[in-house]
């Protein structure tokens, strides 16, 4: 094995086959937030959307092209030109911009799903890399279904778009079908029919979990010549999801002695950046997921204990800290200031503005009236609240419930229109205290919202545990998610509601905006 390893580039796709899994969709600001972040945790590529796939998709790749600045950001279009030219339109402004374009290669896909010729699609294929060419340098083509295409075909696709342009070709497990020592003879047969892949293209390979191999496979790949993987945080993705990029970073650094491959991830950035998207979308990981999970470094067999005391190196194979977990309680209360919340908050990965410290201090001052000490779970948890970037419209000010199996359940709910700083006061029964809760909000504020869906998760223990609440709402037959933190469950759950209300009446503004707008340009 060589002293000098390879840099394997990681190539982060959360944000656009990520958030194709069910539940995991993401409005613009969320993932603007969720991109600066991928920035800190130094991604080489960020696979930003589809831009042709929705306006949504379009106006997300086209922001992140703007704002984040430092890393390549690309843009999926299939091997069509109305797909390119919507990718270019959105990518033109990046620093970096990369076009990804890809068409299914194996027979299955050409007979069923294309109905096209292997010629057919061969020149489809060329033509797109030629088009994706003329608009940038960085161009990247995907044999969809490759892990089904026959190796002769695979190799002419191959060749063939490495002399229209393309600078990175890559193979997926689309269905994930592959077992390791299967994916690693496949990639090393591909570099052996076409020598001048290694030379003037980067071997990339896009993995899907579907038998729970997609990191295994990935790793086959690297060590029979690929140069980057595509990954998404936590591993979410379509259907199982995709290879994860923390258990596949960490493989790296942890099997060091074996692999002679390493990434230029920050690890450090890794456990915040898990966060932030658990919390952005409301989908949890397993405890027992590898690297991020709850139980990850966590020790309840005594004999497992007794090893940790001695020597942690016993039961732990990395350190919690190489992850960003922060073991340790951080004794703040109460008294403690915002210089001094700014520095933890900084310390476990973010850096707030004026404007979201001061968000999220209200928060943290009303958790440290209820509780003696404040923990890192409880910072991460209520730092979501505080760095909304949805204005407020209506602000919780007071609400008080009344539930039970003998009583009639109602709500009193206190907001204060933040546009006239009046307070608006309303009651309600319901069949629960949530059900009041959300009548009330919705009398008040003019909109009919139906729940549905609800969690409530406790991310922290003990009596005075911090609970996250989770809800789906649709207003006017467009679902939003509304997210809050809190001591109390129907405190937390008015809030989440309130949030999703707020999200609905900027999005029903700008939809507004953006009438008048056209309206304008028109005349």
């Amino acid at each position: 094995m060589s002293s000098k390893k390879r840099k394997i580039i990681i190539f982060d796709t959360t944000l656009r086959d990520g958030e194709q899994s069910p539940g995991c969709s993401m409005n613009l600001d969320e993932k603007l937030a969720m991109a600066r972040q991928l920035a800190r945790l130094q991604v080489d590529v960020i696979e930003a959307g589809f831009p042709i796939a929705s306006d949504g998709d379009f106006e997300a790749v086209k922001a992140i092209a703007q704002q984040v600045r430092n890393v390549r950001v690309a843009g999926l279009a299939r091997a069509v030109k109305i797909d390119i030219d919507r990718a270019w339109e959105a990518l033109q402004y990046a620093a970096q911009p990369r076009i990804h374009t890809f068409i299914a290669t194996s027979d299955i896909h050409l007979k069923y799903k294309l109905k096209k010729s292997r010629q057919e699609v061969l020149d489809a294929a060329v033509a797109a890399v030629q088009l994706a060419k003329s608009y940038c340098e960085d161009v990247e083509f995907s044999c969809e279904d490759a892990g089904r295409t026959e190796d002769d075909y695979l190799a002419q696709v191959v060749k063939a778009t490495i002399e229209a342009g393309a600078t990175t070709i890559n193979i997926p497990d689309t269905v994930g079908y592959a077992i390791p020592s299967e994916w690693g003879e496949r990639m090393k047969r591909l570099v052996k029919n076409v020598p001048e892949l290694t030379r003037k293209a980067v071997l990339s390979t896009h993995c899907h979990n579907d038998l729970g191999l997609a990191v295994s496979n990935s790793i086959a790949a690297c060590q029979n010549g690929a140069g980057q993987v595509e990954c998404t945080i936590n591993g979410i993705g379509e259907r199982a999801g995709n290879a994860s990029l923390e258990e596949f970073v960490m493989a790296c650094r942890t099997r060091h002695d074996l692999l002679d491959f390493t990434t230029g991830i920050v690890t450090e950035e890794i456990y915040p950046t898990s966060r932030l998207l658990t919390n952005t979308t409301g989908v949890f990981v397993q405890q027992n997921k590898a690297v991020v999970g709850k139980n990850a470094f966590a020790h309840e067999a005594g004999i497992h204990q007794d090893g940790m005391l001695k020597d942690s190196l016993t039961y732990e194979i990395m350190t919690p800290q190489s992850v960003g977990i922060v073991k340790s309680n951080i004794v703040l209360g109460k008294h403690s200031g915002r210089h001094a919340l700014a520095n933890r908050f900084s310390e476990l990965g973010f850096d707030l503005e004026k404007t979201e410290l001061d968000k999220a201090y209200k928060l943290f001052t009303k958790l440290a009236d209820q509780k003696k000490n404040i923990s890192d779970e409880d910072l991460l948890a209520i730092i979501q609240d505080g760095i909304q970037n949805i204005p407020e419209k209506w602000h919780m000010k007071y609400i008080q419930t009344i539930g039970g199996n003998q009583v009639v359940s109602s709500a009193v709910v206190v907001l204060i229109d933040m546009d006239t700083s009046t307070e608006v006061k309303d009651a309600a029964p319901g069949d629960g205290p949530v059900s009041a809760l959300c009548k009330s909000i919705d009398r008040i504020v003019g909109l009919e919202g139906t729940v549905t869906d609800y969690q409530v998760h406790s991310i922290t223990e003990g009596r005075d545990a911090v609970g996250e609440v989770f809800l789906r709402v649709t207003f006017d037959k467009v679902e939003y998610m509304g997210k809050a933190a809190s001591t109390d469950v129907m405190d937390a759950t008015a809030r989440a509601y309130l949030n999703a209300v707020n999200k609905a009446l900027y999005a029903r503004q700008n939809s507004k905006s953006k009438k008048r707008d056209r309206h304008g340009a028109g005349v």
